[in-house]
């Protein structure tokens, strides 16, 4: 179950899982707060992409296009890596937090 909280997040949540184990109820919110970080992150990456485009388009800067298009495409890999931590975390039995978001709680 805590893997699915990875995956699916709100699976041990619905199921009530997190309220039995302490492990569990890590990993769920460890999952939680993974999903919330990449909706956030995905916005701003929305409108950081939407903005350096339109600056890059309107001052004919073409060939950077396809260079910050990478980069930023390339950022996305964080949480990929961060999801896989979660995982094989889960996986092995170990509730050591995620880098960078796992001091938040939010199922207590």
């Amino acid at each position: 179950m805590a893997i699915l909280a990875y995956i699916i997040f709100f699976v041990p949540l619905l199921a009530g899982a997190h309220k039995n184990s302490p492990f569990v109820r890590f990993h769920a919110n460890q999952g939680t707060v993974l999903f919330i970080s990449c909706l956030i992150f995905g916005v701003l990456y929305g409108i950081i992409i939407s903005v350096l485009t339109g600056l890059l388009l309107t001052t004919g800067a073409w060939g950077l296009l396809g260079i910050v298009g990478t980069v930023l495409g390339l950022v996305w890999l964080l949480p990929a890596i961060l999801y896989v931590l979660g995982i094989i975390n889960a996986a092995t039995g170990k509730t050591k937090p995620l880098p960078v978001i796992g001091k938040f709680t939010l199922i207590k």
